[in-house]
């Protein structure tokens, strides 16, 4: 049976701020490093085969920081990043409300398609769930840990598992460092075990950015 860990990056001043991040570099912050250091230990006790993290510094950051401990490298896959966000990128949500209020309307009813150049939910699915895919792939029977962003995390899942996007929007996000668990095996494909597990409890924003 193949384990697949899809840890969330640590926090960062933008998500503290909510400020809409998408696929703009934005480092960890202090607690963000904080809260890596400290799950770190807990994914390590996992003993992971492997560690593949999104090329964006919070999420490389936050993968380094079990690296680390286990001494693994950490494989890189740039379909890991977050959810291209078009125009909002490094708007605060409040701006992107004012500015595109019909667009920002949809998004929050979930709208799979909301415009203002907002990467589509199919696309988003389809793009993370093949890197996690592939990254299941590097270690058959083994434990991969997935170190991604919360938007892109619960899309590249739900395509695991082939849920729809009406079915994930009841599944909560992921708060910052803490992760999903999947399991593999040739009768049930992918099944999820665990979700929003984690060492500090925090409140998650209604939509990762």
């Amino acid at each position: 049976m193949t384990r697949l860990i899809v840890w969330r990056h640590g926090n960062t001043d933008w998500n503290a701020g909510g400020r809409v991040q998408g696929q703009t570099d934005v480092p960890l912050n202090d607690l963000g490093r904080e809260q890596a250091r400290g799950a770190a230990p807990l994914l390590a006790a996992l003993r992971p085969d492997v560690i593949v993290a999104s090329d964006l510094s919070r999420a490389a950051d936050t993968a380094a920081a079990l690296a680390q401990l286990t001494g693994l490298p950490v494989r890189t896959d740039l379909r890991l990043r977050e959810r291209y966000f078009g125009r909002w990128q490094g708007l605060a949500l409040t701006e992107a409300a004012a500015r595109y209020p019909d667009e920002y309307a949809r998004w929050r009813a979930g709208d799979p398609d909301p415009g203002a150049e907002i990467e589509t939910l199919d696309d988003l699915g389809k793009r993370v769930g093949a890197a996690f895919q592939d990254a299941a792939d590097l270690a058959p029977g083994g434990t991969v840990v997935v170190t991604t962003h919360g938007g892109g995390a619960r899309q590249g899942v739900g395509h695991l598992l082939g849920w729809d996007h009406t079915v994930l929007r009841s599944v909560g996000s992921l708060a910052n460092c803490h992760w999903s668990d999947l399991r593999h095996d040739d009768a049930r494909g992918w099944h999820l075990r665990a979700h929003n597990v984690g060492l500090i409890t925090q409140p998650a924003l209604t939509e990762p950015v």
